[in-house]
């Protein structure tokens, strides 16, 4: 065919969906090219936005098969990637009913793959594009990849604040990178490259961010089983790093040998090993191990070979790898407790993840989302009115400026306990300590404290809480002497 045998204003239709397929669902710019594709009000809502598109794109798709300009093999160049991407998209939204249908399987049956019901029809679709049969199976994996992406940031990481809306944008592009073509072209097999580093305080959600990259990743499609070639829940696995003590963290990490140490009985598997080919491992709690564990690691991202421990055999990991942490790293690395050379492997992207106070100073009504969506998972669909009842219960026994220290997840604690007792009172340090601490606040405030006994009033609040004028020196970044002193100054 000709590009004259396409009218003028088709091909500029045909532009904008194509910018549209390659284009960050999350972000601003999808909204706008969705409105000019669907030519409906900006008030549309965003459900009745996308069902527009959809219809749109698809008559011109029929009305591009009946005259055979959808035979791609008689196309080129740029012309052929745009009528392409347009096809593409069409396929795509024709099935998204059936991948999401898949994926709620998949999270049901677990870690053994499910089979595809809808695949061959799918791929077929395709080819009657012009497309092969490799570059079909190609498309479908990428297409089941999106789907999942887009699933797992949307339930994983809910919110209306723009703080929120930014980071699902950014996760999006740490799947995809922030141009899909990229990613489509050259990058689909290499994400492993990339890796991650997540930083926040406790509870923002961390794990969640991680799990959404973790399970978006892209798995090969097997059309000779019919089914994808891994489980999107085998292929995340996380460990928390703090929770083991050195030598027991590298048995974790890279497995042992029997015989490698007393109690090996048996040989053993770490997550390392476990990892599938296009798995992602997350690393919590990063920012809390030894510098000799930080260079085993170190030398797996650089090399991607490691041993099990008491073995000479080198095994290959060719997964990605995401880390997080709630510790200063900047501060951490000026210490010399965290290399520079393992930072810089780590952070491919840094995201920084925003604190449930952010979130609500920024957006109100950001608590009625994350309301209905811890209740959702607890119990199922609460009632609008039910979720009213737990907001007053909150905003009655925490008054409207509570800092929530401990983030989304003392939310979700704070929800099982109005459920369960019909209060919450926040956080609840014992009497002494707290009186201590606010009156501590509100000497600061009134800017009627002095440098020294600032110092010594803040060093003993933390040696009540931690009980160690070495912890309170770590904490603080004074040595152990000068800790002793102030807390000695402000007990007498």
């Amino acid at each position: 065919m000709n590009i004259n045998d396409i009218a003028k204003s088709d091909w500029e239709f045909f532009g904008a969906v194509a910018r549209a397929a390659f284009t960050n669902p999350f972000g601003e710019r999808r909204d706008e090219l969705d409105f000019l594709i669907a030519g409906v009000p900006k008030q549309t809502p965003s459900e009745k936005l996308l069902e527009a598109v959809i219809l749109k794109v698809g008559e011109k798709v029929e009305a591009l098969r009946q005259t055979g300009g959808s035979d791609l093999r008689k196309w080129s160049g740029e012309e052929r990637e745009t009528l392409q991407a347009v096809l593409l998209f069409h396929v795509f939204h024709r099935f998204v009913d059936d991948f999401d249908r898949l994926i709620r399987e998949q999270e049901k049956q677990g870690d053994s793959p499910c089979p595809v019901q809808f695949a061959r029809e799918c791929l077929h679709v395709m080819e009657g594009f012009g497309l092969s049969g490799k570059e079909a199976e190609r498309f479908f994996a990428v297409f089941y990849q999106m789907r999942r992406a887009y699933y797992f940031i949307r339930n994983g990481l809910v919110g209306g604040s723009a703080l929120m809306k930014t980071l699902r944008k950014h996760l999006w592009n740490c799947v995809f990178t922030h141009d899909i073509r990229w990613f489509e072209s050259r990058l689909w097999n290499r994400m492993e490259d990339f890796s991650v580093l997540l930083l926040g305080e406790t509870g923002t959600g961390k794990g969640a961010a991680a799990a959404a990259i973790g399970r978006s990743g892209f798995i090969p499609y097997d059309g000779r089983r019919n089914c994808f070639s891994e489980s999107f829940t085998r292929n995340f696995l996380s460990i928390n790093l703090s929770q083991y003590s050195e030598g027991v963290l590298e048995s974790e990490l890279f497995g042992h040998k029997k015989g490698a140490f007393t109690g090996a009985v048996e040989n053993h598997e770490g997550v390392f090993s476990r990892c599938a080919p296009h798995g992602v491992i997350f690393l919590d709690e990063v920012g809390d191990v030894s510098v000799p564990v930080q260079i085993k690691l170190l030398q797996v991202l650089q090399e991607r070979v490691f041993y099990p421990v008491g073995s000479h055999e080198a095994r290959r990991f060719s997964g990605r790898v995401i880390a997080a942490t709630n510790r200063p790293l900047n501060l951490l690395r000026r210490e010399g407790k965290f290399r520079d050379d393992f930072y810089y492997r780590l952070c491919s992207d840094v995201l920084v993840m925003p604190t449930l106070r952010q979130r609500l100073s920024e957006n109100a009504k950001e608590l009625d989302g994350l309301l209905a969506s811890i209740l959702s998972r607890i119990a199922g669909d609460f009632s609008p009115k039910e979720r009213q009842v737990v907001r007053k219960v909150l905003e009655r026994d925490l008054g409207t400026d509570y800092p929530w220290p401990g983030n989304v997840r003392e939310l979700e604690q704070a929800v099982k306990r109005v459920i369960l007792t019909g209060h919450y009172y926040g956080e609840a340090p014992t009497a002494e300590g707290n009186d201590g601490m606010t009156a501590f606040v509100e000497k600061i405030r009134s800017g009627n404290l002095e440098a020294e006994e600032m110092l010594s009033t803040y060093c003993a609040l933390l040696y009540k809480e931690v009980g160690t004028y070495g912890e309170v020196a770590r904490r603080t970044n004074l040595d152990r002497r000068t800790v002793k002193k102030y807390v000695d100054r402000s007990s007498g």
